[in-house]
């Protein structure tokens, strides 16, 4: 037991390789807008074709191609972020192999601020940005795979709360784990907590749900 806490916290602090990682994903534009399908996190050293592991969290932030590819057409080698440094971390400390991300929203905006008062605008001229929707169930059930296990990571944010329904009403069952802020039902914590001590919090509580499916 003590080789294992030993070996645990020899991944944690060596930080993360991502040249043992492929990192794609699918990226278009819609009028002033830039989105993001999904993206993949994919190591180099399986043959695992398809995610063992599915994430959803709030939206892709900063994430870009990096072929600047933006025509919706080719999955695409993607720039990686350090919340993604931080879902290999889970990979490796419970031995997932290929996780696939998806999010509450596909807007690509790295300031939640600017995120949240898009959401309204968005709905109302049209833009289908949730993969979460009706008129989008053929993309879920492409993208989305059943019977592995899922993290909810979307944060904690009462603006989201219409968004993170959609999401749990369509994936919520035995294989579905997160860190849940007490008494609020849709709210899950984020995997990049502010400060060292709670991201750190954060991928041993999951590691731990996580477990269960070993």
């Amino acid at each position: 037991m003590i080789e294992i806490l030993m070996a645990k916290a020899k991944i944690y602090l060596k930080g993360v390789d991502l040249n043992d990682y492929a990192i794609t994903g699918f990226y278009y534009s819609d009028g002033e807008y830039n989105f993001r399908k999904y993206l993949n996190i994919k190591s180099k050293k399986d043959s695992c074709s398809v995610p063992d592991l599915m994430v959803i969290m709030m939206n892709p932030g900063s994430s870009s191609p990096l072929n600047k590819n933006d025509n919706g057409r080719l999955e695409t080698e993607a720039k990686p972020d350090v919340t993604q440094k931080q879902i290999i971390r889970v990979m490796e400390l419970s031995g997932y192999k290929y996780a696939r991300v998806l999010n509450l929203s596909d807007l690509r905006e790295p300031k939640s601020s600017y995120f949240y008062k898009e959401i309204a605008p968005m709905d109302l001229n049209g833009i289908n940005h949730s993969l979460f929707t009706e008129r989008r169930t053929d993309e879920f059930n492409k993208y989305y795979i059943n019977g592995i296990p899922v993290i909810y990571a979307w944060g904690v944010n009462y603006r989201l709360r219409k968004l993170a329904k959609r999401a749990i009403a369509l994936t919520n069952d035995e294989n579905s784990i997160g860190w849940n802020k007490p008494s609020h039902e849709y709210a899950f914590y984020h995997p990049l907590p502010r400060t060292y001590k709670k991201q750190k919090e954060w991928y041993e509580i999951i590691d731990k749900k996580l477990s269960k499916f070993k």
